[in-house]
Parts: structure tokens; sequence; C-alpha cells
């Protein structure tokens, strides 16, 4: 794990640091924790919301760039479980955010060739925002050039406790056999079916912790920390995350070759 990305290249700008990037070695599923968008405003003496609302150009910029550079798989966790927690005023101004960004960026998703489908008990928003919400997922379905998952009112726990359920209601009818279930099975109840696990994961503002995020399918995710705020997270910012993961060695479990030589193995 790395806070930050700390060599020589943090100097470079945005159009220098593109032609470094590797297309070979780019991710093919991101995830992230888009936090620090509430310090951001208090830090300017904002109201909260103000700092959700300038983190939404930072969504616009991350989706443009995966896009761009052809990563298929986008996963931003949005609302939490526990953000429930919050107080109304805030809630409900988040959840008219939501309802306004669906609206304003339906086109550009649909231009773009990009699917928007979300994860999480989605059906707990209020009725105004669900709708925008099962309206876009409809709308963008046939689209394939990236797969944007919104994580609403989500929590990794509860994404496995429902999971279960799932498979013990199945086992008590007959349809699995619990000899059969694995992981390979089980994963196939999650709500991130059909998705690979994500190979990087970047989370903003500092904070060192994945927040009942993705809890099963973070296992061998490689993991990027940076003080940056979320409003602050733009295209160079990005950049220098890939870069970062670029030049990791994803191993799995496994020993790198190269010591089984050393040793005579």
């Amino acid at each position: 794990m790395t806070k930050g990305t700390a060599t020589s290249i943090d100097h470079l700008s945005e159009a220098e640091l593109i032609p470094l990037v590797d297309d070979d070695l780019l991710p093919k599923h991101l995830a992230i924790i888009m936090d620090g968008n509430g310090r951001w405003a208090e830090l300017r003496g904002l109201p909260r919301i103000a700092g959700h609302t300038e983190g939404i150009k930072s969504v616009r910029e991350i989706i443009t760039l995966c896009r761009e550079l052809g990563i298929g798989a986008l996963t931003i966790y949005a609302f939490s479980k526990e953000n429930w927690n919050r107080p109304a005023p805030e809630i409900n101004a988040l959840m008219r955010l939501l309802e306004q960004y669906l609206e304003s960026e339906r086109d550009s998703l649909l231009e773009q060739g990009i699917r928007f489908q979300t994860i999480g008990r989605v059906d707990s928003l209020p009725s105004s925002a669900l709708n925008w919400v099962r309206r876009v997922e409809k709308e963008t379905a046939h689209l394939d050039k990236l797969l944007l998952t919104v994580a609403l009112s989500y929590g990794g726990r509860s994404e496995i406790v429902d999971a279960v359920r799932r498979v013990a209601q199945d086992s008590k009818h007959g349809e699995i056999q619990p000899e059969a279930i694995d992981e390979n099975l089980f994963e196939g109840y999650l709500s991130t079916r059909g998705l690979p696990d994500p190979d990087l994961l970047i989370r903003t503002s500092g904070e060192f912790r994945i927040s009942n995020f993705l809890l099963w399918q973070l296992a061998y995710t490689e993991m990027y920390f940076t003080p940056t705020l979320w409003p602050d997270f733009r295209r160079r910012e990005m950049l220098l995350a890939l870069l970062e993961y670029q030049r990791r060695e994803r191993r799995f479990g496994r020993v790198p070759s190269h010591l089984y030589r050393q040793s005579g193995l």
C-alpha cells in the first residue's frame, strides 16, 4: 500500500504523464473511495454540500479519463449504508445531487457508450432518486465502452449477508447442494457478479481504511492512498495513481519466479 506517489514524476504535468502510461499495464477494473468532499468545503468556509457538488466535477473527469484510456470497469463508492446516519438535510441534499447528476450526465453517458449500474440496497433510496437510477440503468444497459458501477446505500458486510441469504434459500429449495458451494459459486450471488475483482483501489483524503467497501472483492487488490481531497483529485492525480500501480508486481500469493531460480527449486 502506498500513500501517494513520491517519485521524480510528481512534478510532471498531465501532458507529460500521459505518454508514460503503458496501455498493457492498466487496471481492468478500478475502484475508488471518493473521500474528502466535506473537508474540502469546510476548509473554504462553505457548506458541506458545496464539496459534494465540486466532487461531481472530479467524477466527470475520472470517468472520461477511464473511457479514453480503455479501462473497462470503474466502481465508485458514492453513498454507504452507514451514510444514512448523517443529518437529514445533508442526506436530502445528496439525494437531490444524485438526481441532478443523472439528469445532466445521462446524454454524456449515452454518447460515450458508458453503461451505468448500481450496487447496494438501492431500493432504500427516495422514490424520485430511485426512479432516475432505474431509468439510466435501463437506457444504458446495452452500452459496453465502460461499465460504471455506483455503490449506493452499499455496505460490504450487508452485501455478503444478502448473498448468504440467497444461497441458503436456493439450498433450501434444492437448487444447489451444500457441497457444491465454493468461492466461484458464491461470487455469483454477490451484487458484482460478472465483474472481475478490482485491480486497483484508490482512496482520497489521506484516510487508510476501506470503510466496508467491496470486502470480498478486494482480497488481492492493489491499494493507493493519497492525501488529495476528492474535489481536487482530477486527471493528473489519477495518472499518478495509475503510474504507481504500473510499478507494482502482482503475485496473488505466488513467489516471484526469480526467487525459485535463486533457491534452485
